[in-house]
This record gives structure tokens, C-alpha cells and sequence, in this order.
């Protein structure tokens, strides 16, 4: 079966989470050429052939910007939907960021088939409902609280990949050869490009919080908007960006782009820094994923420090300008 991924670029190249949900497709797509499609929006001198190809892909779609410029989630659909008559795929995976989970559900909606969000491991399955595709599906619910098992019947299977499902382990051995990039036209109509989204002015480039290496989260304990800037030097100090839990976003300190957790983005660094923060249940959704939680905080009995790797009791005024001169004489 040959599988269709959308790959998400923003300014550093393929989103990380992309290359996950590459390397959970490349385990759906079985023997053929093709077997494994991705399907690009964006400039095709900026797709990185070469990347696409460790990571199994063994040929490539790109929208460039003359065709459909910017974020149009059911103009995406539309293309995607088209690049299936093109491809024949059995299956269209994408990651299961905002982005993606937007446009597969727009696709759903075009093709008429059931969309399973959020998994973490797929497989073929028999079925008694005739030819066309079954999978064994098992999918994160609850914010990953509990995990579903269940059957996806419906051709072409409609598939998003939990951010933290699986790690992005490219192909091995590598293939030599880069897979053809081929520039697409999609048929679309007025209405497929009624909904658009631009970047607002202020806000292009920099980090992604989803895709961050390394997090500095403030909470509650931050004290309002103004104590945020010590936290700003210390994630450009450490190469990272500002998260925040949900109370900082209900209070109006920082905006909700920024929040981290079940209602905010789901966050993989390797290094989560939380600044007074208690860690509700819905806070540890989000972040539960970094590889290493350190955590700062004046409670010694906040909930998040159950899941901390390394804690330091003590109050944020002192401890966080302290840390920040350290990294400034080790720089």
C-alpha cells in the first residue's frame, strides 16, 4: 500500500513533527514505487530532497506559493484530495499538530471517510466488510490519559500521528538517491480559498514551541506580565523559547499562541525548565513528553515535581537571575 504524508515546513525546513509522522507512515506503506508520497506546500527549492529521502520517502509533491500561497486548510484538502487520484494511495498520514489535524479533517469531510486522530501505532488488519483498507489502530485519548484500540475501515484510511507517538529514525540503511520533487497544480475552487490564515505582523519567524529543543515554561508563580522578561533571557541564554501554562493566558500576561498543555501545544523538547508552576493534570499533558523536566518552584509539594527530573525549591527572583549569570560567565 502506498502512503500519502503531508510534511509541514516552517523556517528551519521539515517540522520535527513531520518527521515523525514520516517514519509512523513509512511503517504503514508496504513494498512498491511508489511506497512512501509526501506532499510539500511552499517554494520547491526549499524542500529538502535529500532529508525526505533518509526518511524513506521515495517521491515528492510540492504546491508552490504561484498556485496556493499561505495556510488555507480546505485548499490543502483539496490538493491532498487530488494528489490521491494521482497517487492511488491507500492512506494519508499527517502529524497530529494543529495544522495537520485540520486539514484531515477537512479531507475526511471531502472523501467521505472516517478520520482516527491521534495514533501511536497502525497496522493492516482482516476485514469482513469487503475490499479496501482495515487497520488495527491504537490512538491516544484523553490528552494520552488512555489509550483506544480500534478498527479504521475506509479507502483511503485517514490518519493523524500523536506528536510524541514515535521518535523520527530515518531509514537504514540511508538510500542513495534523492526521490524526484515534482511541482503540482491543484484544482481548486473560490470557496476551497474562503478561510485563510496569515501570519499576524510581529510574529513571523523564530522558534516553534512545538518544535523547541528546549522549553522555559512560566506559571502562576511568575507573578504577572513583567516577570516574564528574566525568562526570556534565560531560553535565548539556552537556545529555547517561553511556554506558559493555562493560568498565565486566562490572566492576559502572554498570549494563548504560548501555552503549553491539553488545551495549548503538546511540547517534546529535551529539556523542559518549569518556573512556578504547580502541574495540573492538564498542564502535564502538554509537557509530559520533554525528556528532561527540571522544575523550579517555592512549593515542595506542587504535583510536578512527581514527574521532575531535578528540582530547586526557592523562590524564581532569586534563583532564575543567579542561573542566568552562570550561563552568562560560562558563555
Amino acid at each position: 500500500m502506498s502512503v500519502l504524508c503531508l510534511v509541514e515546513m516552517d523556517e528551519a525546513g521539515v517540522t520535527d513533527a513531520s518527521l515523525r509522522a514520516l517514519t509512523f507512515a513509512r511503517s504503514l506503506a508496504g513494498p512498491g514505487d511508489p511506497a512512501l508520497i509526501a506532499a510539500a506546500f511552499g517554494p520547491a527549492g526549499r524542500v529538502p530532497a535529500g532529508l525526505l529521502g533518509r526518511f524513506g520517502v521515495t517521491e515528492a509533491y510540492v504546491v508552490e506559493p504561484a498556485a496556493l500561497d499561505g495556510y488555507a486548510p480546505q485548499a490543502w484538502a483539496r490538493t491532498l484530495e487530488g494528489l490521491l487520484s494521482v497517487t492511488l494511495a491507500g492512506a494519508v498520514v499527517a502529524a497530529g499538530t494543529d495544522c495537520g489535524s485540520e486539514v484531515l479533517a477537512h479531507l475526511g469531510a471531502l472523501t467521505g471517510q472516517p478520520m482516527a486522530a491521534n495514533c501511536i501505532a497502525a497496522e493492516p488488519a482482516p476485514s469482513s466488510a469487503g475490499p479496501g483498507v482495515t487497520l488495527a489502530v491504537s490512538r491516544q485519548r484523553w490528552a494520552g490519559l488512555l489509550i483506544e484500540d480500534a478498527t479504521l475501515e475506509g479507502t483511503p484510511a485517514l490518519l493523524t500521528v500523536a506528536t510524541d507517538a514515535v521518535p523520527p529514525v530515518p531509514v537504514d540503511p540511508e538510500p542513495r538517491d534523492e526521490p524526484p520533487v515534482r511541482v503540482h497544480e491543484p484544482d481548486l475552487a473560490p470557496e476551497d480559498l474562503r478561510v485563510r490564515a496569515t501570519v499576524s505582523a510581529g510574529r513571523e519567524g523564530g522558534m516553534s514551541l512545538a518544535t523547541a529543543r528546549v522549553v522555559v515554561g512560566g506559571g502562576r508563580g511568575v507573578g504577572g506580565p513583567d516577570g516574564f522578561a528574566p525568562l526570556e533571557e534565560l531560553a535565548s541564554l539556552l537556545g529555547g523559547v517561553v511556554g506558559v501554562s493555562r493560568v498565565v493566558t486566562s490572566q492576559g500576561w502572554r498570549p494563548h499562541t504560548q501555552q503549553v498543555g491539553q488545551t495549548g501545544t503538546k511540547i517534546t523538547p529535551e529539556l523542559y525548565l518549569a518556573c512556578g508552576i504547580s502541574g495540573a493534570i492538564q498542564h502535564m499533558a502538554g509537557c509530559g513528553s520533554a525528556r528532561h523536566i527540571v522544575v523550579i518552584n517555592t512549593d515542595p509539594s506542587a504535583p510536578i515535581l512527581a514527574r521532575a527530573d531535578y528540582a530547586v525549591i526557592g523562590d524564581l527572583a532569586e534563583v532564575i537571575p543567579a542561573l542566568v549569570a552562570a550561563l552568562r560567565e560560562r558563555a
